[in-house]
């Protein structure tokens, strides 16, 4: 009889994320497994303990997901997990902590394919701003699309400082060129989006970001994404479920077009779902971030 698959679910938090445990339940997986408080040192031996209790077939029905709110220890947990495996016994493992590696990933694959069909442009013609810049999706977000070639600045709205820092730190990790940007002002937004061609909006739910006055600032603008469901949604005009619908603030830019939270939550929902399912199906063990979900997300957008 085929053993029950299990996914051990190891979250640095003092809760794992509901969202995540349901999304773990509709893709097949039989038993959850939630560990809270996980530290990174533990890793290693939580790791070993899954990996040599189940017997070689048993591993390929044993899967490992990392949450947290920390985008950079999940990383460096993955890399931890992945050390701790003894081939043959190996299992598959996927970070995405605050749901942050799937979302972005999304994000961007909806705005570059929304790029392309409206405005004929790839992200190495364009340049981009992301406003909630310093959170774990914003990170994310300025992270894979500089990766792919867009010029990007993650925006901080209290701190040039923080948002500089945060650049470094994460251009020195991943090998990017992310840049740091400062808006506390809608003076100071306005001036920022003068000349861009991208908008990310990934701040936090209910705050609106961009209102329709500050939008006119904008000249060049292509596509304004926002990831944000919960009223008043983060750029005024943009529609939770807009996919290329026309902004109609944006009177400088015609043709600018926007997208928004639904759009790219059911990419994002599709995303998580098949990477999950991954966990499961594949012959040999994977390690999946958000650079494995930016390539399926392509797909999926």
């Amino acid at each position: 009889m085929e053993k029950r698959s299990i996914l051990h679910m190891l979250d640095p938090m003092p809760n794992n994320s509901p969202f995540d445990i349901n999304m773990a339940v509709d893709a097949g997986f039989d038993v959850l497994m939630p560990y809270s408080n996980v530290k990174l040192d533990s890793v290693n031996g939580l790791t070993q303990d899954a990996i040599f209790s189940r017997g070689p077939a048993g591993v390929k029905r044993t899967a490992m997901f990392i949450g947290g709110r920390d985008i950079g220890l999940a990383i460096d947990m993955l890399a931890a997990a992945k050390r701790a495996m003894v081939p043959p016994f190996e299992v598959s493992v996927l970070a995405d902590p605050s749901g942050a590696f799937t979302t972005a990933a999304a994000l961007v694959a909806c705005v570059e394919k929304e790029l392309a069909a409206k405005h004929g442009k790839t992200f190495k013609d364009c340049k981009a701003v992301v406003f909630g810049g310093t959170g774990a999706v914003g990170i994310t977000t300025g992270v894979i699309a500089a990766l792919a070639g867009l010029d990007v600045a993650i925006v901080d709205h209290l701190s040039l400082e923080t948002a500089n820092e945060i650049a470094a730190a994460y251009n020195r990790r991943f090998g990017c060129h992310i840049k740091g940007a400062f808006a506390g002002s809608e003076a100071e937004k306005a001036a920022l989006i003068a000349d861009v061609d991208i908008i990310f909006c990934t701040a936090k739910a209910g705050v609106q970001v961009l209102n329709a006055g500050v939008l006119k600032a904008a000249k060049n603008l292509k596509v304004a994404a926002d990831i944000n469901a919960v009223p008043p949604l983060g750029i005024e005009g943009v529609k939770r479920s807009h996919y290329g619908e026309v902004l109609v603030h944006a009177e400088q830019s015609p043709g600018a077009v926007g997208i928004g939270a639904l759009a790219v939550g059911d990419v994002k929902y599709k995303l998580q779902n098949k990477l999950l399912r991954l966990l499961l199906e594949t012959e040999q063990p994977v390690y999946l971030d958000f650079r494995e979900a930016f390539a399926k997300a392509r797909e999926l957008a």
